[in-house]
């Protein structure tokens, strides 16, 4: 009896060179539908699935490879004289290969793009992979091919390679439909939904995890894409976990800054520089000078193509990572002058719905943490209140919207002084929010004087707002909430200080 594959796929990719080389080796094809058709018009010997069910199709195609002598036919165990009995006595014909992949429900989802009969029999198979092959990726194609000429059987560490791969497959597909299911009725779901459902492919092995001694890897939902996936490689080295840490956070953050020129500088997540300016050079520059000791071997991101201007002023500090929308060729050419700097061009991020962190025995999980701003990108003040007996002018508003951007994106406790739309002292990841003040107002060194202080959460004493007061600011943002704010605002006016409350916290653990 010549051994048996049924084909029916969605995606034809490759199928009839598959069949073809098949029915070279002595198989008979079995198939259905659209591949049926496809088959036959290209002169390969097919015979159809309602030949060997004896049941037309129904409902629309709803029902076709549905039968006992399709699901038989896959599911016996040829070691196991009573499935073989079965099959001889209703004259059902092994079946040794399915190949299949199911619609497209990702591509434009909807009811009658679930799969039933496609997933039913891939599962069958997969679950019978002692004696049946399933492949569902053309790529499969070759190597199966190429392993039956050779040995005329699949090995077992094949098939289940290929059982696994197909399982994987199935429960992709069915987490793409309860997250379209949960999309279809957020009021129903919410925001937080009873399950989750995630489906990962690695991307690929990274250079080593947040030490040498560590393995690490990206993965990425399947059949979702982030920026990383059309992130251009200019040179430098291969990425590790770290590097895409840093530079997802430093990527984050220059398109948090609004619409004007903006430039980040990173170390371990935590914005050591941050600054807007008249041109992407300029404000590179005032980024790098915030703390040029940490900045050694930072990741820089920057909103506009890098200019010539600052690729040499770039080159003047150690950086592991410079990310950007684009580059002028001359800046691209002295950039690569630095053999392992790794230069990325990028497409602007995105923010998921959901973060997600590992915890004994599961997840937590929370919605993402974002700045509500305007069509025209500008923050939106709702909510937000002057507190003091002085209002900020207007160059103080400008520095107070920008330190609550950066802050926004800084490991709690953070304070973060500012002048002129750039960050002069970050205090980043305290355990008390005076150590915060204290730290960034020593890197301020005297520079956030006329300038202004944000606060990522409330001061719970006075003593955290007297370190943004030494320092110069005469302006400060703060969530507010604590009961001693009255105390708080007493002493901001005090000083003459304008303070503003935001009534929203932005802790980042």
């Amino acid at each position: 009896m010549s051994p048996r594959a049924l084909l029916s796929v969605y995606d034809k990719a490759g199928i009839v060179d598959l069949a073809r080389g098949l029915v070279g080796l002595g198989w008979e094809i079995v198939s259905s539908g659209g591949t049926a058709t496809l088959l036959a018009g290209e002169g390969v010997a097919v015979t159809e699935v309602t030949e060997v069910t004896g049941a037309p199709e129904m409902l629309g195609g709803r029902v076709k490879t549905l039968h006992p002598m399709v699901h038989g036919g896959i599911l016996a165990d040829r070691s196991n004289p009573d499935h073989v009995a079965d099959l001889e006595a209703r004259g059902i014909t092994p079946i040794d290969l399915v190949v299949g992949n199911l619609y497209p429900f990702t591509s434009d989802p909807g009811i009658e793009l679930i799969d039933i009969g496609g997933p039913t029999m891939v599962r069958a198979a997969a679950k019978n992979h002692a004696h049946v092959g399933i492949v569902v990726d053309p790529a499969d194609y070759g190597p199966v091919l190429e392993e039956l000429r050779a040995d005329g059987a699949l090995s077992d560490a094949t098939r289940h390679r290929l059982a696994r791969a197909a399982f994987a497959h199935t429960a992709a597909y069915d987490a793409a439909i309860v997250r379209w299911l949960d999309e279809c009725d957020p009021a129903d779901a919410g925001p937080l939904p009873p399950t989750l459902h995630l489906a990962l492919e690695s991307t690929g092995d990274l250079r080593y995890g947040e030490n040498p001694h560590q393995q690490g890897a990206r993965y990425r939902e399947i059949g979702q894409r982030g920026w990383w996936d059309d992130a251009v490689v200019h040179g430098g080295k291969a990425m590790s976990y770290l590097n895409l840490f840093d530079t997802e956070a430093a990527w984050r953050l220059a398109h948090c800054l609004g619409d004007e020129s903006a430039a980040v500088v990173i170390k371990h997540a935590n914005p050591c520089g941050a600054a807007i300016g008249d041109d992407v050079a300029t404000a590179y520059m005032a980024a790098h000078a915030c703390d040029p000791v940490s900045a050694f071997g930072g990741i820089v991101a920057v909103n506009r193509p890098v200019t010539l201007a600052m690729a040499e002023a770039l080159g003047e500090a150690f950086t592991e990572v410079v990310v950007a929308p684009a580059y002028e060729a001359d800046a691209l050419a002295r950039l690569q002058e630095k053999a392992n700097l790794r230069i990325l061009e990028a497409p602007a991020p995105t923010w998921p719905d959901l973060e997600v962190r590992s915890i004994d025995g599961g997840l937590l999980v929370q919605t993402t943490d974002v700045l509500a701003v305007g069509d025209d990108g500008a923050l939106d003040r709702t909510g937000w209140r002057v507190a003091t007996e002085r209002a900020p002018t207007d160059a103080e508003w400008a520095d107070l919207e920008f330190a609550w951007r950066v802050a926004a994106r800084v490991n709690s406790n953070t304070i973060v002084l500012a002048k002129d739309r750039c960050a002069v002292g970050i205090g980043a990841g305290q355990q008390n929010r005076r150590d915060a003040g204290r730290i960034a107002a020593e890197k301020a060194d005297g520079r956030a004087a006329g300038g202004a202080c944000a606060s990522d959460a409330f001061f719970p004493f006075r003593d955290g707002l007297d370190t943004a007061i030494d320092a110069g600011a005469t302006a400060v943002i703060q969530p507010g909430g604590s009961v001693r704010d009255d105390e708080v605002i007493a002493a901001a006016d005090e000083a003459g200080m304008a303070m503003v409350l935001t009534g929203e916290r932005h802790f980042r653990h």
